[in-house]
């Protein structure tokens, strides 16, 4: 794998219609947009070149086999350890390399003298299984969005269902249906961090499922999932249980908790939107998760544009079962020798939030990456226009799975100068795949024995 060395990055110029609102393009894609799959473009929609400069190369095809000696018990074998930084940014070069930096990480480097973002040559691993591929074009004939943009409509098996996207809310729902796995259970710990570093751990397990991989099918789901705390004493043994819709004009969020103090399941309507995460001390929203995630009714959506990015990418490292999280954990912000970052394109696309409706983000901004449709960047404002939150996804392919997740994903805190560290699972049992599950394990009776 080649290095590169020139950054030459600009804002791309799009043949859509950039700055639409969200609902506003809701036709199919045609014949000859379906042909370019696979051709010029990769086969989830990314642009299969590289960039001019060649700081971005083409897509070959990603990583799809895990390297010799892989064992999931040790982490993920680091297929790129032998390379170097090429170059890191920190505060004293900052206006040389703004125009590929978001607002969030500009504020990062002048706040934080310690912060920095240790620059690596891009390398395009991300892959998706050959049947992903296959979905990809047979659906993208017939997916629309539903009224308003908060569903996808005409999706059997739901993946990327706007390969081609006209608008904003297409970009958002090519996120939120991606692939990541048809079923998973793994295990990981969240924690904010005080000011001077000290944190503790909260611990889960939780339970994931695509509707395609159960034993029963039902309409209008996007995905399953139950989740249970098991540390630290105070809240162990809560839980969670969400059946998302994927048309959710026609279904809201579908939620239920389970309190081990009063042995009952309850449905949780508030389990959405703004509410606060549990376990996060307050530092994240449920709609934080994985950059954005549920409805997107209380924003406008606007597609700004394309651009080229430093971004958290291949993040082996951060895998890995020997790193405890006192050595990956700093006062202010994470270890950044452990965090790679690499110029790739992103889709930019910007919510605010709109008349009459409520919350705590009066504006996000999401950067997306186009070859996985991971957001793999976030800044989030309050309502006095003030940037507030950033949160980094430490992106990285499960070559073994082939897909592309974050192994952590960091939240930080400006105004309260804390961070929130999520989906940790160094010190964790390793993460399983591919179980084989029915539907019965998403039922309530099912929250209630997990629980317990």
């Amino acid at each position: 794998m080649q290095k590169r060395n020139q950054f030459s990055f600009s804002v791309l110029a799009l043949s859509l219609a950039l700055g639409m609102a969200g609902g506003a393009a809701n036709a199919e894609m045609n014949a000859e947009e379906l042909a370019r799959l696979g051709k010029d473009l990769t086969p989830v929609g990314a642009e299969k070149a590289g960039n001019k400069d060649g700081s971005i190369p083409a897509w070959t095809g990603g990583l799809t086999k895990a390297p010799a000696g892989f064992d999931p018990a040790k982490g993920y074998t680091h297929p790129l350890a032998a390379e170097k930084p090429l170059f890191t940014i920190t505060a004293a070069n900052i206006e040389q390399y703004k125009d590929k930096l978001a607002p969030g990480q500009i504020e990062m480097l002048k706040r934080y003298p310690s912060f920095k973002m240790n620059i690596y040559a891009s390398q395009r691993t991300a892959a998706y299984p050959n049947g992903i591929y296959d979905q990809v074009k047979t659906e993208g004939s017939k997916t629309k969005l539903a009224e308003g943009g908060n569903g996808v409509l005409n999706a059997e098996k739901t993946t990327v269902p706007f390969p081609l996207p006209k608008s904003g809310l297409e970009v958002l729902w090519n996120h939120m249906s991606r692939y990541y796995g048809g079923t998973w259970t793994r295990y990981n710990a969240e924690f904010p961090v005080q000011t001077n570093g000290a944190f503790t751990p909260v611990t889960r397990v939780e339970t994931f499922a695509a509707p395609a991989a159960l034993d029963k099918i039902e309409p209008n789901r996007l995905y399953y999932y139950v989740a249970r705390l098991t540390g630290p004493s105070s809240v162990a043994g809560d839980g969670i249980l969400v059946h998302e819709p994927m048309d959710q004009v026609k279904e809201g969020r579908l939620a239920w908790i389970y309190n081990p103090g009063s042995r009952r399941v309850l449905r949780a309507p508030q389990f959405a939107y703004d509410a606060p995460g549990s376990g996060a001390d307050g530092l994240r929203t449920i709609d934080d998760r994985f950059g954005f995630n549920g409805a997107p009714d209380r924003y406008e959506w606007k597609l700004v544009g394309k651009k080229e990015m430093f971004i958290s990418y291949n993040n082996f490292s951060l895998s890995n079962k020997a790193l405890k999280y006192k050595d990956m954990i700093q006062p202010a912000h994470m270890n950044p020798d452990l965090v790679r970052y690499e110029p790739h394109r992103v889709w930019v696309v910007e919510a605010k939030l709109k008349s009459g409706m409520r919350h705590v983000y009066a504006k996000r901004v999401l950067y997306i990456d186009e070859d996985s449709w991971s957001i793999a960047h976030a800044d989030q404002y309050d309502g006095r226009g003030e940037l507030w939150r950033v949160r980094d996804v430490h992106l990285m392919p499960f070559y073994d799975q082939q897909m592309t997740w974050g192994i952590s994903e960091v939240l930080y805190d400006l105004q309260a100068r804390r961070y929130l560290v999520s989906d940790m699972m160094n010190e964790e049992r390793p993460a399983k795949f591919g179980e084989k599950l029915t539907l019965n394990a998403f039922s309530t009776e099912a929250l209630r024995r997990q629980a317990n």
